[in-house]
């Protein structure tokens, strides 16, 4: 078979720009595909060249155009970098790309339709004609729809394949119908494809005129058939079971190393599993903790909202806070959360550290220090705080949900590598909190545990080849 050429169109993407898992996937699977198959497969990646891309050293100007987009006629440049041998593309346009956020604004729908129709009407000047356009959320999910009804009589662009990766299906870019025709340039029957109860809903419309529906995880696959993690997406999902595939993310084991992280108060591994306690105690310091090797830490790193579990943390770290245990906190999110966060270290100033921020460097410092992960998630599609957590030899404590579910099992079977729990309930969770402190308090069993865990594969290698032969059986079809 001839070399695969994908474009993967995404909203974010590591190195230059991450929110969130998105960006993570984007740029460690891209990387892990190119270093597995090599000249098999051309992948390249397409973002915005947002306002917080400061970095733009080796940036190579292709050109500029004007793309139509309903009665407009935008600007649009054209930029390119290789990193990792990946072509990266960026597509400038200081109207929709220069704000101090990637998202949140009150014309989101405008500049990511921008951003889908650029892509498309780039493709000669890139030179570069796919065979599968790989879209990634609601943000990119017109490219299928407008290669199944503005492009579908062009020779050039009919033979495209496409692909849509739903990462969190909460997110659906729900809008006023009334805007279908003067922003994203539907009529008719076009305008059919994205309606859903009164609005438009792109999401909606991709999964309808994508090829391949994938999620990022196997689990996450099957509980959006049900309407409760389908957010209302369900008869669409059921519609279209048939074309749904659920592949486990992975991370970049290369970025994620204990042994090399300059991130971290001392590097270690897993012959040197005794250097992770140099980690804690500063760790211990820096939180205004008590240094006590003998107090387990427990972290949580997490966008401070609903769906991460929050009220089961709430709800239940007093009954787990009787025990000799001490909690560290990163995150940012739901006003409401930030403060009873703050007000729970204000009480118990001893036990409990809190920072309401999303600082990388941090993260990784608290990865390497803490004992455990605590992700109670309500939905959780992949999850990869768990995977980072497990390369760092910090023990996840999770609910049995999505990827979570997928890349967590119990220390009470056999090949366990954490800690689990399923009832959406505060009880469940202090449960399988004071579970993981009990072996905690075996020095032995802990050891051996955090041996496991630190074990597991996490990389991309294997989910990579899973996609590989996503994007080879699609173009088979006849």
């Amino acid at each position: 078979m001839s070399t695969i050429k994908v474009l993967y169109a995404a909203s974010e993407a590591a190195p230059f720009i991450t929110t969130g898992g998105l960006g993570e996937v984007a740029g460690s699977l891209a990387k892990a595909l190119k270093e597995k198959y090599g000249n098999d497969i051309d992948i390249r990646i397409i973002l915005p060249l947002y306002q917080a891309i400061r970095d733009r050293s080796g940036f190579e100007f292709i050109g500029k155009t004007t793309v139509p987009l309903s009665w407009r006629q935008q600007y649009c440049g054209i930029f390119k970098k290789e990193v990792n041998n990946i072509t990266y593309y960026f597509i400038d346009n200081e109207y929709y790309f220069k704000r101090s956020e990637c998202y949140g604004h009150f014309d989101d729908g405008e500049r990511f339709a921008f951003f889908s129709k650029a892509i498309l009407f780039i493709l000669p000047m890139l030179n570069f004609f796919p065979d599968i356009i790989h879209s990634n959320d609601w943000q990119t999910s017109l490219i299928p729809i407008y290669l199944k009804t503005i492009y579908s009589t062009s020779r050039d662009y009919n033979q495209i394949k496409t692909i849509l990766t739903i990462h969190n299906i909460e997110y659906q870019g729900i809008y006023d119908i009334s805007i279908a025709e003067d922003v994203f340039g539907l009529y008719g029957r076009e305008k059919s494809i994205v309606e859903f109860n009164g609005n438009i809903n792109l999401l909606k419309g991709a999964m309808e005129t994508s090829d391949i529906i994938n999620t990022v995880s196997k689990s996450y696959a099957e509980e959006i058939l049900d309407d409760y993690y389908a957010c209302g997406l369900a008869s669409v999902v059921r519609r279209n079971t048939s074309k749904i595939k659920g592949i486990l993310n992975g991370i970049d084991t290369e970025l994620y190393n204990p042994e090399k992280d300059s991130s971290l108060f001392e590097n270690y591994g897993i012959i040197s599993i005794q250097k992770k306690s140099a980690n804690k105690r500063s760790l211990q310091l820096l939180s205004n903790l008590p240094a006590d090797e003998t107090i387990p830490v427990i972290a949580i790193i997490s966008r401070l909202v609903k769906h991460k579990g929050i009220d089961l943390i709430i709800n239940g770290i007093e009954e787990i806070l009787k025990e000799k245990v001490q909690f560290i906190v990163l995150g940012k999110g739901d006003r409401t959360y930030e403060l009873q966060f703050k007000s729970l270290q204000n009480k118990y100033h001893d036990k409990i550290s809190v920072r309401i921020d999303f600082n990388p460097d941090l993260a990784k410092k608290i990865y390497a220090g803490a004992d455990f992960l605590l992700m109670p998630s309500i939905s959780e599609p992949c999850g990869i705080a768990q995977m980072i957590a497990s390369s760092y030899g910090t023990v996840p404590i999770v609910r049995e949900i999505g990827g979570l579910k997928d890349s967590i099992k119990d220390c009470s079977l056999e090949s366990g590598n954490g800690f689990t729990f399923y009832d959406q309930t505060p009880e469940a969770l202090t449960d399988a909190v004071k579970r993981a402190i009990s072996v905690y308090n075996n020095k032995d069993n802990f050891k051996e545990l955090v041996k496991t865990v630190m074990s597991v594969d996490f990389s991309w290698r294997k989910s990579a080849e899973k996609y590989y032969d996503m994007y080879k059986n699609l173009l088979n079809r006849s």
